[in-house]
């Protein structure tokens, strides 16, 4: 079996913080000695204090996690300025950690030497990798492609970016009882583990699709051989790009689609500007959803991940949702947990966090892509 234990604590002090969460986590465990954990932390902690105390505590364990933009958990629902801990223990699953370093420098040889670190001197493949990112020193498109195109295409991939809580200068990766940034950290899965996802947000298409003909880094300069601005006002006429409406990216000719947001835009040159690289082709069309639509999209993915679970029942839930959902919920932003609640029958621990973008498939078997606004749900059991 995979026996989840989850801490939270909405203790501002850093000491009684990894406290509660370590007493919290111990009371689950009965005894459990846990092979590894996840650490999501707001920002103003002192992250380097909690790391050294949960080594403390449980001296083998594989750790990783991330400063983030917001924190959720069966423990405590939706919070901010909190601190969540996950601790995973297991007889028939083994979990180790990796890292990679310099990320902007060669998002390649940092995705290498992540995975190369969590899978030496392991006998079998791994069967599931979660990533916790860098999110501001690098477009996370690229460190998406360089972990797939190591891990192989179709190999289970899903994480989130670290957040900095809305100040967008500087994030942290946890690794072990070290503190970095332009890191790389993941969690490699190996043995008889049973993954689902689900995967929505409540934004819809409007208007016709254009063609991205001129796309240099993170500008979209054309549209359909026009000023990327024009496409947008026309369908959108004296509304200025935000995040409220982020643009459906559709590749080949599927249906399918993720969502990627426009910070902001020139007139002179016409350009839509991201924090991040926009695909050098495929189609776009302007999206757009009300605020119940957006709550809708955490029950969907909730409810899609189980169903198309493979097993009975799954043993923990693990969710990436975005900055921008928060940001544009305001106060319903706690209604996201309380929803995805809903979607069950059952009690089934689950912990995540309010990320910079996040990682997973657009289908079960395909290769992740990098995805704003999104609600991204994670199930895991045994087999």
């Amino acid at each position: 079996m995979l026996k989840v234990a989850i801490g939270h604590s909405i203790d501002p002090d850093s000491d009684s913080a990894v406290q509660e969460v370590l007493s919290q986590c111990l009371q689950t465990l009965k005894g459990d000695m846990p092979q590894a954990g996840i650490l999501f932390a707001a920002i103003d902690f002192d992250h380097r204090q909690i790391l050294s105390q949960i080594r403390a505590a449980f001296p083998t364990i594989d750790l990783i996690g991330c400063t983030t933009d917001g924190e959720l958990s069966s423990v405590h629902e939706f919070q901010q300025d909190s601190l969540v801990l996950i601790l995973l223990s297991s007889d028939c699953v083994t979990i180790r950690a990796g890292l990679g370093l310099s990320v902007s420098q060669d998002a390649l040889a940092a995705a290498q030497q992540a995975v190369q670190t969590a899978t030496a001197h392991q006998d079998t493949n791994p069967c599931l990798c979660i990533a916790l990112p860098e999110s501001l020193t690098v477009s996370s498109p690229l460190i998406v492609e360089s972990l797939q195109k190591i891990l192989g295409a179709n190999f289970p991939l899903y994480g989130g970016f670290a957040g900095d809580g809305s100040q967008f200068q500087k994030t942290y990766q946890f690794f072990g009882t070290e503190v970095l940034t332009d890191a790389l950290p993941i969690l490699m899965f190996y043995g008889n583990l049973h993954v689902s996802h689900g995967l929505a947000h409540g934004w819809k298409p409007l208007g016709r699709r254009g063609q991205l003909t001129k796309v240099v880094g993170n500008r979209i300069y054309e549209i359909d051989h026009q000023p990327a601005l024009d496409f947008y006002n026309y369908y959108m006429p004296g509304l200025l790009p935000s995040t409220e409406f982020p643009l459906a990216i559709f590749e080949d000719d599927s249906d399918r689609f993720y969502l990627r947001v426009a910070v902001g835009y020139d007139r002179q040159e016409g350009f839509l500007q991201a924090l991040v690289d926009w695909p050098q082709s495929g189609t776009v069309q302007i999206a757009q959803a009300s605020r119940d639509e957006i709550l809708q999209g955490a029950f969907t993915s909730f409810q899609q991940a189980l169903t198309d679970y493979p097993g009975q029942q799954p043993e923990a839930a693990i969710v990436f949702t975005c900055c921008v959902r928060r940001n544009l919920l305001g106060t319903q932003s706690k209604e996201e947990y309380r929803l995805t609640q809903q979607a069950k029958t059952y009690d089934l621990p689950t912990a995540g966090f309010y990320t910079y973008g996040e990682i997973a498939p657009l289908i079960t078997g395909g290769s992740a892509r990098s995805h704003h606004a999104t609600f991204i749900t994670l199930l895991l059991g045994t087999r």
